[in-house]
């Protein structure tokens, strides 16, 4: 990436782009310096960081729903990471690879928020400490195999809800809306496989791969309040259900429904110490 077109682009529609900012050599400095300490990906947030302050657009909406996003994050990733160091789990042999890459796409997920929020000039969120026991809901989480993929697949269900939730806030920077749809799709595929295993391994036989109305899908009350909602049919003002060929069950697994922040807030606040 040669910065030095960019900026030399920038100054041909606006010359008077530094009179907001600092010298055209101190930018340069800056970013200079940036390249070496953040992942490039990150760099095209850094430059919309140094836009908004030209122009007084400051992104602290977009930074707290980064950071937002960034405490699910790092719930899911540490709890992959300590289901795979716990010696009283048995994961078994045909799953193992698989929960080693969601873990590892999880921790991806941190990395990539961390630094977006980094570049765009904001403070990331700091990791909580977290206890999946769930203050004692879930005390066998992780010497249990079944107890572990429901927490896994509420956790999916919540973060895929949770990211639909805040698409319109992130509406203003159409890249980090961009990312944050790309990390929806993955988190909707985590879900997705782990209700395959939990349909495969009989867990939850009448398991499919999607949310239908709001059912738990066996788990259970404790879980409800991530599936609340879900059963809507309505969307866009049109009744889905009533569509030709359609049902009520079929409507409902049509559309997630997004969650709140506050209302995910809620939801893994339980599992925040």
């Amino acid at each position: 990436m040669d910065l030095r077109n960019i900026f030399n682009a920038i100054e041909t529609t606006d010359p008077e782009i530094y009179e907001r900012l600092n010298s055209r050599r101190e930018v340069m400095h800056r970013f200079t310096n940036m390249g070496g300490k953040i992942a490039l990906t990150a760099l095209p947030f850094a430059l919309g960081s140094m836009l908004n302050k030209a122009y007084s657009q400051t992104p602290t909406d977009i930074i707290s729903i980064l950071n937002f996003a960034l405490t699910l994050e790092y719930l899911e990733s540490e709890f992959y990471a300590s289901a795979l160091s716990a010696s009283s789990l048995v994961i078994p042999d045909s799953e193992a690879a698989s929960f080693n890459l969601i873990q590892q796409q999880e921790a991806a997920h941190v990395n990539f928020l961390t630094n977006t929020i980094t570049g765009l000039g904001g403070t990331p969120a700091t990791k909580p400490v977290f206890d999946f026991t769930g203050s004692g809901t879930y005390p066998t989480v992780f010497n249990n195999f079944g107890e572990f993929l429901a927490l896994a697949q509420t956790f999916e269900d919540t973060g895929v809800r949770a990211y639909k939730g805040q698409l319109t806030g992130l509406i203003a920077n159409n890249s980090v809306l961009m990312a944050a749809m790309q990390i929806q799709a993955v988190e909707a595929r985590h879900a997705a496989h782990v209700r395959r295993i939990r349909n495969l391994n009989g867990t939850a036989p009448n398991e499919c791969p999607w949310i239908t109305g709001n059912d738990t899908s066996e788990i259970g009350s404790s879980v409800q309040a991530s599936y609340n909602g879900e059963e809507n049919v309505s969307q866009l003002g049109i009744d889905t259900s009533k569509l030709p060929g359609a049902t009520v069950k079929s409507a409902t697994e049509c559309f997630d429904e997004p969650l709140t922040m506050d209302d995910v807030m809620a939801i893994i606040g339980a599992f925040i110490i």
